[in-house]
């Protein structure tokens, strides 16, 4: 990895025979988790910037770099034109300094999350670059190389036990040595693979490689290789690159499968409430039955009668219980069934539609979702989300509603006179409920039927409160809004927009006006 200790010894020797007389002409961060330094000899330029986010810590080496006009801060302004005298890197510690003319020292520290960058004064530690790592400003950084004995007898002497005498060895180093058998060999034979290991750590060969599905910088031939390199500032600039691409890659494939699935879940939920609900409603008597059974017996039925058993000529002449509505005649009562029967129908049609809609939406989100898992190139997959998203844009905006949610019912408010109509004559069911701000134009609002569910009253209070807000009462401090069930409002011929008649208002709620939402 870049903060391997072996990577850092090559990196920071070939720092020192760039950076050696060029002086420092800017530090300054744009980001807490960002350093740029930009050091300049007559009309050369070198730049380094460190990316130091705790997830991911790397420098890398821009060959120039534009500085933002806002949002950027000065630091370690004491070093302002200081010449670069010479670079140490501390043995078996994955930190270097930059050694200045003026006796001050910039320490490079890359332990991983705790990564960071010091300011000292002689050995006194002026500045420190992330303030959160208070530890950091106690450094000793006379103490910072690690004398080991890396012998032959001192490996005897620790049990064969290389990540004691070999503490510097990170994890891809450790993941090689067990590939190769480390665990199962005697102690001469672990040895001779430590030299070897040894000899390919210092070979000048880096490698970007994916390992696992995680892309490494390292020096040693392991997993997956994608890129050779014979010079470090090279590779680990090529591997910055890499791997904020394949970090970025991962986090908006990430973000827009989670948001797949979920519209794959509450389409999936959708589904299996509807084929329910259809089922309920195709398992009822069809009410067209009824009426014709009432229509061929009108003579055999009394009046004020609230229901009569009859002969159902459907069904070999069966005997069939009807109930009537006593203050309806007979005839009126076959009448009120025959538009049971064309509700019904015209709900298990819409119910019909929905799903085979719903089922169409399944199969593009399927195969959306396909797409994206395949695709590996970013600026590819920024454009299929971003046409994605500018889609579900268009699909909401092409919707007569607004949805709101509350305790797991879903509340709709009309976009505007002509959407209060659509909603109410495409989107609506007879048992959902309905409200309006009394006797003032607004918008209209549905809370959704939940098959077997009563509304509760805070839902509908707080559907009130939308229906109050979306009006022309919504600076009252009080309003009052009509709630009665959809199948009591209907659309008459040549009414304006909006406008309806209510047969029946079921009550009537005093809420204060709240865009809750």
């Amino acid at each position: 990895m870049h903060n391997n200790y072996y990577f850092l010894k090559t990196l920071s020797s070939q720092l020192a025979e760039k950076l050696i007389g060029f002086q420092l002409i800017e530090a300054f961060s744009q980001n807490k988790n960002e350093l740029i330094i930009g050091f300049s000899k007559q009309a050369e330029e070198f730049y380094i910037k460190a990316h130091l986010a705790p997830a991911f810590c790397c420098l890398s080496f821009p060959n120039d770099f534009s500085r933002a006009r806002k949002n950027s801060v000065d630091l370690f302004t004491d070093l302002a034109l200081a010449k670069v005298d010479h670079i140490h890197q501390f043995a078996n510690e994955r930190s270097f300094v930059i050694i200045f003319q003026n006796d001050f020292k910039l320490l490079f520290k890359m332990h991983g999350n705790r990564s960071n960058i010091i300011l000292f004064k002689g050995n006194d530690v002026v500045e420190v670059f992330k303030k959160s790592l208070k530890k950091d400003f106690n450094i000793d950084i006379t103490q910072l190389d690690r004398t080991i004995d890396q012998s032959y007898d001192s490996f005897k002497q620790h049990d064969a036990d290389y990540k004691i005498i070999f503490p510097t060895f990170g994890k891809v180093t450790k993941k090689y040595l067990l590939a190769r058998g480390i665990n199962e060999k005697d102690t001469n034979s672990k040895w001779d693979l430590i030299k070897e290991t040894l000899g390919h750590l210092s070979e000048q060969k880096y490698y970007i490689t994916k390992i696992e599905g995680q892309l490494h910088l390292c020096l040693l031939e392991i997993g997956t290789v994608q890129h050779e390199f014979h010079d470090p500032i090279q590779a680990i600039d090529s591997f910055f690159i890499r791997y904020i691409s394949d970090h970025a890659l991962k986090s908006i494939k990430g973000e827009a499968l989670l948001d797949i699935n979920k519209q794959l879940r509450q389409t999936e939920s959708y589904i299996k409430k509807t084929k329910k609900k259809l089922e309920e409603i195709e398992s009822r008597l069809n009410y067209s039955i009824l009426a014709d059974i009432l229509m061929a017996n009108l003579h055999q039925i009394a009046p004020k009668t609230e229901e009569v058993t009859l002969q159902n000529f459907y069904d070999n002449n069966s005997p069939i219980t009807i109930k009537l509505k006593r203050d309806l005649s007979p005839q009126k009562n076959a009448e009120a069934y025959y538009r049971k029967a064309k509700n019904q129908s015209v709900e298990i049609e819409n119910l019909k539609t929905n799903l085979k809609q719903k089922l169409n939406t399944i199969e593009a989100l399927e195969e959306q979702k396909m797409v994206i898992e395949e695709e590996q190139s970013l600026k590819a997959l920024r454009n299929l989300v971003k046409k994605d998203q500018a889609q579900t844009s268009k699909k909401k905006e092409h919707l007569p509603y607004n949805a709101f949610s509350y305790d797991g019912f879903d509340i709709w408010v009309g976009k505007n006179a002509r959407s209060n109509d659509r909603m109410l004559q495409q989107h609506s069911f007879k048992n959902d409920l309905w409200l309006h701000a009394k006797d003032v134009s607004g918008s209209h609002v549905l809370i959704k039927y939940r098959a077997g569910k009563p509304f509760p009253k805070d839902v509908i209070e707080k559907a009130a409160e939308l229906a109050a807000h979306f009006s022309k009462r919504k600076s009252d401090t009080l309003c009052p809004v009509i709630v009665t069930p959809r199948k009591f409002v209907r659309k008459r011929k040549g009414d304006p927009a909006g406008a309806v008649m209510v047969d029946k208002e079921e009550r009537t709620l005093l809420v204060k006006p709240n865009n809750w939402s």
